[in-house]
């Protein structure tokens, strides 16, 4: 059943869709299966409805749907409506959580505009596989919806020693022990650049990792408040800081 947002824009042409196709004028665009089905069957739109396509390099275009199929639609782009522009390079590393707050924290921390996510399993993660397929079909729905001419890139899951080992960027590691600064008095003295924001396991990051990411010389430790944050609040609001103070906010 088609959602209220769904109805507003079809009607307003304003339906979104990320391709992988090429954007410039005249060019066929190819839909998915998906897309077609959520277009025609869904949808209910029909041969020459406007709709607007982004592939994350050319900015975003209208289009027309000039085959509708309920399996293999084709849109003809017609006109640039908006060039293409870049996000901050910040990236959420993060412990996997249970299935449905893994969806809510990929597609927030899409609308809250980061360039990439990875897994990072921790001693105390209690999810022990992630579904790169699932992480990126709700990326995606999420960057059409909010706007953004981007997908976050979705990495494969890795080991909290790798990605610090491997990684030249800094790291907010968002670190529940006392003494730490705040985020934002943290923040307001660093430096531009790569930066990645780390949230931990439900029960925290151990002993041995905490004394290990506070050792690390690109790793800035800061407290979140006073109060204990679930892990998918915790990076709403952690990215929410970074943004407000290094990013494009």
């Amino acid at each position: 059943m088609a959602t209220e947002h769904d109805n507003a824009a079809c009607a307003t042409g304003k339906i979104r869709l990320y391709v992988e196709a090429d954007l410039v004028a005249e060019a066929a665009a190819g839909l998915s299966p998906d897309q077609s089905h959520y277009l025609v069957n869904v949808m209910r739109l029909e041969h020459g409805a406007p709709i607007r396509l982004f592939n994350g390099r050319h900015g975003e275009w209208q289009a027309e749907l000039t085959r509708a199929h309920k399996r293999s639609s084709i849109a003809t782009v017609r006109t640039q409506t908006r060039p293409q522009d870049e996000v901050p390079d910040l990236q959420l590393w993060f412990a996997p959580v249970k299935r449905v707050r893994l969806d809510f924290l990929a597609q927030k921390a899409t609308e809250l505009g980061v360039a990439a996510i990875c897994p990072v399993m921790t001693r105390r993660t209690n999810v022990s596989r992630v579904k790169d397929g699932r992480l990126r079909a709700n990326v995606i729905e999420a960057a059409e919806q909010c706007g953004r001419l981007t997908v976050p890139d979705v990495y494969d899951a890795t080991t909290l020693e790798k990605i610090l080992v491997s990684s030249d960027r800094q790291v907010m590691f968002c670190d529940e022990g006392e003494g730490v600064s705040p985020a934002r008095d943290a923040l307001a003295s660093a430096t531009k650049g790569p930066w990645a924001v780390l949230i931990g396991p439900e029960g925290g990051f151990d002993a041995e990792e905490r004394a290990m990411l506070r050792a690390h010389p690109s790793v800035v430790a800061v407290n979140l408040g006073p109060r204990i944050m679930r892990a998918d609040t915790a990076a709403i609001a952690a990215l929410t800081l970074w943004q407000a103070a290094l990013g494009d906010w």
